[in-house]
């Protein structure tokens, strides 16, 4: 199982697992550990391999919830939570009482693609 959380913690090339990152903590709509991403398809053809995903459910704020600036896709199931990849919003975010977040997967490029 995939799944994304949310940090406001820079991830760096030598992280490696879900551990060396900071997820927010369970609050007002977040729940610490993310969100699931459901494998839509993965295939292979001609050597590359594509990856596609369901966006995760919409976080909801019920309070504010952040400030986050990253969301970071993590290998739930694996033993050590093995890092997959990360977005970078660019700058800090905080959801007020009300406000929705969601990630969005690319359905046509998918996720990841590895040649």
């Amino acid at each position: 199982m995939l799944k994304v959380i949310l940090t406001n913690t820079a991830p760096v090339a030598t992280n490696s697992v879900v551990g060396d990152i900071t997820d927010l903590t369970t609050g007002n709509g977040y729940t610490a550990g993310g969100n699931t991403a459901a494998i839509a398809s993965c295939a292979q053809a001609s050597g590359t391999t594509k990856l596609v995903l369901t966006n995760p459910a919409t976080w909801t704020a019920s309070g504010a919830v952040g400030p986050f600036r990253y969301a970071v896709l993590y290998n739930y199931t694996a033993a050590g939570k093995n890092l997959i990849g990360w977005a970078d919003y660019a700058s800090s975010l905080t959801l007020a009482s009300g406000d929705q977040f969601s990630v969005q997967f690319d359905a046509t490029n998918g996720a990841l693609t590895v040649a």
